[in-house]
């Protein structure tokens, strides 16, 4: 999800849209610890796509 998509979705979306991205991320965590993933990069890109959108959240908290 690229910066640009983040900022059209308004806070509520966001909020959802958190929840559902960590907890992909989480099982594909334990998915790789029973069994390497053929990309690991999966990853990567997806504890991005957490901190993006996370950041998109706090930035309008404080405005």
């Amino acid at each position: 999800m690229k910066q640009s998509e983040i900022k059209e979705l308004s806070t509520v979306e966001l909020q959802e849209q958190l929840v559902s991205l960590k907890k992909s991320y989480t099982d594909l965590k334990m998915a790789h610890a029973i069994t390497p993933l053929e990309t690991p990069m999966q990853l990567r890109a997806l504890r991005r796509t957490v901190a993006r959108v996370a950041t998109e959240l706090t930035k309008r908290e404080v405005q």
